[in-house]
């Protein structure tokens, strides 16, 4: 008769994250380009995202999305 409304979803707080698609979609908005590679990465016990991006202006960027919160950490210009 009553459901149990705090099982809403499958995974528990700790497990949820954003998809590579969302990390991708929230990298774009901050730093327009083309995507040439994203990937996930540990990073100091942190889940990231690892999106590099080219600029119209033929620069490359890495952005680091974090996948729990979908926050940025961290944007990078590539040196090459």
């Amino acid at each position: 008769m009553y459901e149990n409304i705090y099982n809403a979803n499958q995974y528990p707080l700790y497990r949820r994250r954003i998809s590579l698609q969302q990390a991708k979609q929230i990298a774009l908005k901050r730093i327009p380009g083309e995507i040439l590679q994203a990937k996930m990465d540990m990073e100091n016990g942190l889940l990231v995202y690892e999106i590099f991006i080219r600029t119209p202006r033929n620069r490359i960027f890495e952005v680091e999305v974090i996948a729990r919160t979908g926050r940025i950490k961290k944007i990078e210009e590539e040196k090459d």
